[in-house]
């Protein structure tokens, strides 16, 4: 039975697995909907009792999945301090705790951790396969990544110090942190306006500095792309823990012991 439980709740491979994540997913977007309309005051002074009802609803829906896991899981640890049974249980807390602690509900907002939850029950898609491909090839890649965000902290550093010098406080730039925060937005093409050269170098600085940002995006980019050509497709997972480094004719996974697909 427990065997029979951890498929449904964890696996993808059956229909009652599919239709049990199906019905998580609808629940647990429904529960972020409901703290997000909590939030408006209009409303949440007249439904509130609804808005509580349906809460602990979910709460109590959600407090038996989560032990449920912790029963079925060969190596409950593995569970309760992985990253997504952390997230559970931090999305958990919040109600229960306002009935020990009644100024408790300004922590209600930890409940929108549950939208994190959706990723991991999406393994029932199919691209869910291209997206751990992309995550080995963000992990393959994140050495260049950081040589390259540590290239554009020093740009903007630089970038920001020159426009200190070239505008001055008359012109709004009356510090070096300022002038980077500038530099950081211009470089970004976000361009907030709050801050703006006003002589003819700082402009064509400026400019220059515009025409640089369209690369910021292009560079990572092209890094990952390159990375997801030579990324490895073809481990064995487990459908628990998702950890891919399993041998092909693994019974247990390696990482959480749980029994693995393949095993008869």
């Amino acid at each position: 039975m427990k065997e029979r439980i951890k498929i449904i709740i964890f696996g993808t491979d059956t229909t009652a697995g599919r239709i049990f994540d199906l019905f998580l997913i609808a629940s647990i977007l429904l529960s972020v909907l409901l703290v997000m309309l909590d939030s408006i005051v209009e409303l949440r002074d007249a439904y509130g009792t609804i808005f509580n009802t349906a809460e602990w609803a979910f709460t109590i829906l959600f407090t038996i999945e989560y032990f449920l896991r912790i029963i079925t899981i060969r190596l409950p640890r593995s569970y309760i301090f992985s990253f997504f049974g952390i997230i559970d249980l931090l999305s958990l807390i919040p109600t229960y705790l306002s009935i020990i602690l009644p100024g408790a509900q300004v922590f209600s907002v930890i409940r929108v951790l549950r939208v994190l939850r959706v990723f991991r029950v999406l393994k029932l898609i199919q691209f869910m396969g291209e997206a751990e491909l992309l995550k080995q090839a963000m992990v393959a890649s994140r050495r260049k990544i950081f040589v390259y965000l540590f290239f554009v902290i020093n740009l903007v550093i630089i970038l920001g110090s020159v426009m200190y010098i070239i505008e001055g406080e008359a012109s709004g730039f009356d510090s070096i942190p300022r002038s980077i925060y500038w530099s950081i937005v211009t470089l970004t093409t976000v361009g907030y306006g709050d801050i703006s050269p006003e002589t003819n170098l700082g402009q064509a600085v400026a400019a220059i500095i515009m025409i640089m940002g369209y690369s910021i995006i292009a560079v990572p980019t092209g890094i990952v792309t390159s990375a997801m050509t030579f990324t490895d497709k073809s481990n064995n997972s487990c459908i628990v823990c998702d950890d891919t480094r399993q041998s092909k004719n693994a019974k247990f996974c390696n990482n959480c012991g749980a029994k693995m697909n393949n095993s008869k």
